[in-house]
């Protein structure tokens, strides 16, 4: 990383330094919330989370060669350490003065409803064909994952990119007052948060508080195809699937194993290419990177190698092939937007039977019973021939499948000891649920069948 002093961190985030003066010129080697990943010359943030008190590692951090620690209680005497009121905030503010370090970089901030992490991936793999690349690891993407990626940048790093992620009003914002972009990507505008944000106009209220501290002079990317995203007047292109975007793409196909062709449009030009990836949305994904790539004055070849490199991460329409199932892996997450763009993957493959393996969308509000039903009512209409629901709220998801075979259990469990009697060699399964209901227990029994 960047030269950090303890100096700076003390002066960054208002705290008292506390300890050996001389020390107020060291420098730090990494910024930690997590004991186990201290090393020699470690920022230990000690963090009161829901679980634990990192405070109660305090100890263990300087064991491990931690230079410093930030921490909202007085230590022993003997200790080097910066006394904060709120440490969360500390490391916030420490993470806006890392970023302002970083004149002349582009750093491009991903949010939207549906797809933040595939988008991001994507993005990331094009730029990464000319550029130094940092990017957010995994789904670091709230008020400790992001500061903690913003901290986390080499020193040589010429583009970041930055997954957003809120729930709430007044998250994006702060979240925007570290990352400073230069570029906003907007995915989508969907149902989800809908306890706090209430309907999409809310959700498309937060996701747009990017913009608060966006550069002067930054670049705006929207999806045109969704009815919310297209209002924003100042776009500098839209992408998407409709004739009416900048970068749009014809002659979609899809493989019927983890991948799917397109022709990507835009400059006058047609391009064909093959994402190694799973779903129409992929195609979305890329046109964003393709656009992201030629503002930032990508070569066109540079960017259809990027696309054809990217990687799926984690559970993410991952295809996993066995000799009885095709298992679409989707279940780290869930909300009526992401549910209904996996039901059209699953029902686009080519092969057997589609079966669809679905499971309560946490945090949707007081609407929520409805948005399950249409659902239901979505994947009934969509072509799935077999429809397996675990838990409470999903019920309404098998009420609602008018036509089709269905199956509803109260709990994983229930569902694991028929699952196998309900399947066919053949099948292509999608498992698809919030992450709060470990459906990754249901993928990996499907995978020993």
């Amino acid at each position: 990383m960047k030269q950090l002093t303890l100096g700076d961190i003390a002066q960054a985030c208002s705290g008292e330094y506390i300890g050996d003066r001389s020390k107020l010129l060291s420098t730090v080697s990494n910024v930690v919330i997590d004991s186990r990943l201290v090393t020699d010359g470690s920022l230990f943030v000690a963090i009161k989370g829901e679980r634990t008190d990192g405070h109660l590692y305090i100890g263990k951090a300087y064991e491990l060669g931690a230079v410093c620690v930030i921490s909202e209680q007085i230590l022993p005497a003997d200790n080097t350490y910066i006394l904060v009121r709120s440490s969360e905030q500390a490391i916030k503010d420490i993470a806006e003065y890392y970023r302002s370090l970083f004149n002349n970089i582009e750093v491009v901030g991903i949010t939207g409803s549906v797809g933040k992490t595939s988008t991001k991936e994507m993005i990331a793999s094009v730029l990464a064909q000319e550029f130094i690349v940092h990017k957010t690891q995994g789904n670091f993407n709230n008020e400790l994952g992001v500061p903690l990626t913003l901290l986390a940048m080499p020193e040589d790093t010429e583009v970041a990119v930055v997954e957003m992620g809120i729930s709430d009003f007044g998250e994006m914002t702060r979240l925007s007052k570290m990352v400073r972009p230069t570029v906003c990507v907007l995915t989508n505008i969907g149902c989800c948060h809908l306890e706090n944000l209430k309907d999409r106009d809310g959700v498309l209220k937060a996701k747009t508080e990017m913009f608060n501290y966006m550069e002067d002079d930054a670049l705006i990317f929207v999806c045109g195809d969704d009815d919310k995203l297209s209002t924003i007047e100042n776009t500098s292109a839209r992408y998407g699937l409709g004739e009416q975007n900048d970068y749009r793409a014809e002659n979609i196909e899809n493989s019927g194993e983890n991948s799917v062709s397109c022709t990507l449009c835009f400059d006058g030009k047609n391009i064909d290419v093959t994402i190694p990836a799973l779903g129409n949305y992929m195609v979305t994904n890329a046109l964003a990177a393709a656009a992201v790539g030629k503002a930032l004055n990508m070569s066109d070849e540079n960017i259809v190698k990027g696309i054809r490199s990217y990687k799926t991460v984690g559970s993410r329409a991952n295809l996993i092939t066995t000799e009885i199932l095709k298992i679409i892996d989707d279940c780290y997450n869930a909300n009526p937007t992401s549910v209904k763009a996996s039901l059209e993957t699953l029902c686009n493959m080519r092969g057997g039977r589609k079966a669809a393996v679905l499971g309560d969308m946490k945090e949707l509000g007081e609407n929520e019973l409805q948005l399950h039903r249409e659902i239901g009512e979505f994947a009934a209409e969509s072509g799935v021939d077999v429809l397996i629901t675990v838990g409470e709220l999903a019920k309404s998801i098998s009420e609602s499948a008018q036509g089709i075979e269905t199956h509803a259990f109260d709990s994983v469990e229930d569902a694991l000891e028929e699952i196998d009697s309900i399947l066919h060699k053949d099948d292509i399964v999608l498992v698809k649920a919030s992450h709060s209901m470990h459906f990754e227990k249901i993928v990996d029994f499907l995978k020993e069948i």
